[in-house]
């Protein structure tokens, strides 16, 4: 051995406590990778990891309709992202991404710096990679913790799976903006196609989104974003990714926005029942983020033409009224006409849509209407119903006016008619008789106004409507159409005093058929039926055709005082070309989960209420209604039908609920808060047209169905029945005192005046609850049965004034 030199101890004691320290530093890297690894996610929940999809309905037709979603998001494969859109993603945001192993660590230490020092904005760097790290699993704080728990996390996802998995999943999850992730749900909502169908331009502008969805937004900030898509061309110009010619020409185009149509915005109110029941057989999660695939009943296309009935209806009537103006003012009411919004310019705009504008230019001959960011013009010819001539006369700056947009007029600019909208509402259902799938359902004239379903919630008396129950009871007792009945002046005694009721028109037609009292409505014949028989076992009828509504007995119910749905009117009418089955109106065909496999489906509900032979009396005369009664308008289209119009006092609600053989459907027109239609607004002459509108599309590809004739075996339908008849014996007609109401609050008299119309008396306190008889009901497992929530029973907006519980409704008749 040499001597000991000092210099050659210095060096062994530098050497020592130099790998001391890098010990020391190996040490406490270790210890903090441990630390802040014991809380990351295993690769296993990646690989398990299910992102929040939307839910779709479909129609009969497979055609997408609504949705519900937490996130909306459309997960597709690898394979359906356009090669175009993977090239701008990747030039934009993780250049290196094929060859990197998920850290770019210069870009990575100089983003953790940027992160935590900007003011703002800060300019992140981080791979793809790591972006999925970050938002499938961390928090937006920036820490140094956190960037490295980023960073622990990209190494394992790299070393887990691939490239094209890696990349499918970030392009499923990122956020892109207006409540949209995935560039595939991204795709759909900006240019309303497939992410495989992106044009150039469209893909880079997609790509440009990530790094700040809302900063950036097409719709808000169209500038920022333009220049953001034109940044993502030239990255892919420097990459090679696409020619200089091809990065011009896209740097030219427009951004070309086709905004998706809001969802749920054709049938809101449809949605809004399916929603309901999914809730309540799913849970709210389930229904809102694992994607499910929902078959409904719904037939889109008759759904579109229920929408134009309905709102054509309203607005014939709104015109038959006469112009009544008291129009809200944005600007008297402190507001400005460039920022105001109304809630319907959500709805996509076409021709016929009808929708609030303002005012933003008055002229003698030309109005301009903002809608939204859509100008419209209106000209004399436009508001001419109103009888005003010039607009200044009767339209200021800042009136808030309804409209039916029309055409493009030859100048290019969007013509509309000006309409009125002064609270009056409406509401439509249909359903297949053959299933009682429900086929088309309107609950009122605006969903983004009122979401309260008339359709479905609106309990309103009923008018002549009710009579079927009265003359099915009374057929069920013995009683055919050909027995003469008299309509003349009567008395019904009660202990409250004498009844003295009167038909809508001011005479009597003496002895006539049953046949033709029923057809043209007479009010004495029902209330003689329903007396003589009895008006209890009239209400049990009621039940048995599946109106669960409360009904007193008071012998005006005969004569529609009862309060009842839409909903359970449509179901009980499609017992009669049923021959006597009632089948539970429901929504819901099928229900798959994401993968496809189906939940099992509850049963729907079938019973036979009435017997065939009955059914096909009454037949007789709901047909005759159509042949030469009060419907007679709607025996011009020339095929058979059957219904009723219903009409209740003071003109405060008109109906007509009507089948052909295949279809029943029901319509309704009225305020909210129960003020009258207008004087001869019968349900013939306001809610029949609506009826007739719709029911054309709902025939048009059956022109050769007919009804059962007489002898002809029982009628097929979609759904099995198990068990025998369940109607009501039929009887002796029991001679029977009407049913009385109960004694009146103080201060208050029940018994009508002679010269009253039933219904005259002031509010009655609620006698007792008719005895409610269902046959047993023969449980099938078809289709799911979906019954609406009715809790809301009330009108959306109740009435100032008391309202009886017994009416007075008069015959329908024009």
């Amino acid at each position: 051995m040499g001597p000991e030199y000092p210099s050659r101890r210095i060096a062994r004691r530098f050497t020592f406590y130099t790998l001391l320290g890098l010990s020391a530093v190996f040490g406490a890297l270790c210890g903090l990778m441990l630390v802040y690894s014991i809380d990351l996610p295993q690769m296993e929940d990646l690989a398990r990891y299910h992102p929040n999809t939307t839910t779709e309905l479909l129609d009969i037709h497979g055609k997408v309709f609504g949705s519900f979603a937490l996130e909306r998001r459309v997960v597709v494969p690898y394979s359906e992202f356009a090669p175009v859109l993977r090239q701008a993603i990747i030039s934009i945001e993780d250049k290196s991404f094929e060859r990197n192993w998920g850290v770019n660590l210069v870009r990575a230490v100089g983003a953790a710096y940027r992160d935590l020092h900007a003011q703002g904005r800060a300019q992140g760097a981080s791979t793809i990679t790591m972006q999925l790290a970050r938002n499938l699993f961390l928090s937006s704080e920036k820490t140094y913790g956190r960037k490295l728990q980023e960073v622990i996390l990209s190494m394992q996802i790299e070393r887990r799976f691939t490239k094209q998995q890696i990349f499918e999943l970030y392009a499923n999850q990122i956020y892109l903006g207006r409540g949209t992730y995935g560039f595939e749900a991204g795709s759909q909502y900006y240019f309303s196609k497939h992410a495989k169908d992106l044009t150039l331009p469209e893909a880079a502008l997609l790509a440009a989104l990530p790094k700040g969805p809302e900063y950036y937004s097409p719709v808000r900030f169209p500038d920022r974003a333009l220049r953001r898509r034109n940044l993502v061309l030239s990255e892919m110009l420097a990459d090679g990714k696409i020619t200089e010619a091809q990065a011009e020409a896209a740097k030219s185009a427009p951004l070309g926005l086709r905004l998706e149509s809001p969802p749920n915005s054709v049938a809101p109110y449809f949605v809004e029942e399916v929603r309901r029941q999914l809730e309540k057989e799913y849970g709210v999660e389930q229904v809102h983020g694992a994607g499910l695939r929902v078959y409904t009943s719904l037939d889109l296309d008759l759904q579109i033409v229920a929408n134009k009935a309905v709102l054509d209806g309203i607005a014939t009537y709104e015109r038959r009224k006469g112009w009544v103006g008291n129009l809200s003012n944005v600007v008297l009411g402190g507001g400005d006409v460039e920022t105001y919004k109304h809630p319907d310019w959500t709805q996509s705009l076409e021709k016929g849509s009808y929708v609030h504008g303002v005012v933003t230019s008055v002229e003698a001959k030309k109005v301009t209407v903002k809608l939204g960011g859509l100008q419209v013009v209106m000209t004399p010819e436009d508001w001419k119903w109103t009888q005003n001539v010039d607009g200044d006369s009767f339209l200021r700056n800042g009136d808030v006016v309804y409209v039916r947009i029309e055409e493009k007029g030859a100048d290019g600019a969007w013509r509309a008619s000006l309409q009125q909208d002064s609270g009056a509402q409406a509401s439509m259902m249909a359903v297949d008789n053959a299933s009682g799938e429900v086929l088309a359902m309107v609950g009122g004239r605006d969903f983004a106004l009122s979401q309260f379903n008339r359709a479905t919630q609106a309990q309103r008396q009923v008018g002549s409507s009710f009579k079927p129950y009265v003359y099915t009871t009374a057929v069920e007792a013995g009683a055919k159409p050909t027995d003469i009945i008299v309509d003349g002046p009567v008395t019904f005694p009660t202990p409250s005093g004498p009844y003295t009721p009167h038909n809508y028109e001011p005479n009597y037609k003496g002895a006539m058929t049953l046949l033709n009292a029923f057809a043209e409505s007479r009010n004495i014949p029902a209330l003689k039926l329903a007396a003589r028989v009895g008006i209890r076992k009239v209400i049990e009828t009621a039940h048995r055709f599946g109106v669960t509504s409360d009904i007193p007995a008071f012998l005006p119910v005969a004569i529609g005082s009862a309060d009842i749905t839409l909903y359970e009117q449509v179901g009980a009418y499609s017992v009669f070309p049923n021959d006597g089955i009632r089948i539970e109106p429901h929504y819901i065909r099928k229900v798959t989960q994401a993968d496809g496999l189906p939940f099992d489906q509850d049963s729907v509900q079938v019973d036979e209420v009435i017997s065939v032979e009955t059914a096909r009396t009454m037949m007789q005369f709901l047909q005759a209604v159509v042949r030469q009664g009060t419907a007679v308008a709607a025996s011009q289209m020339k095929h058979p039908f059957g219904g009723k119009t219903g009409t209740t006092n003071d003109f405060t609600d008109a109906w007509f609920i009507g089948f052909s053989p295949s279809v029943t459907c029901g319509t309704w027109i009225g305020y909210d808060d129960r003020q009258s239609l207008g004087e001869k607004e019968t349900g013939a002459r306001a809610a029949l047209p609506m009826w007739m509108d719709f029911m054309k599309a709902a025939i048009a590809n059956k022109p050769d169905e007919t009804f059962a004739a007489e002898g002809a075996p029982k009628k097929t339908l979609d759904v099995p029945l198990n068990r025998g008849v369940a109607a009501a014996p039929k009887e002796a007609p029991e001679e029977e005192e009407p049913d009385a109401p109960p004694p009146a609050k103080a201060g208050t008299s029940v018994a009508p005046s002679s010269t009253a119309l039933p219904g005259d008396s002031a509010d009655a306190p609620g006698g007792p609850k008719a005895v409610k008889v269902v046959p047993k009901s023969s449980v099938v497992p078809v289709k799911k049965v979906v019954v609406p929530e009715n809790g809301a029973t009330a009108p959306a907006k109740p009435s100032d004034e008391p309202r009886s519980g017994v009416s007075k409704p008069p015959a329908d008749k024009e």
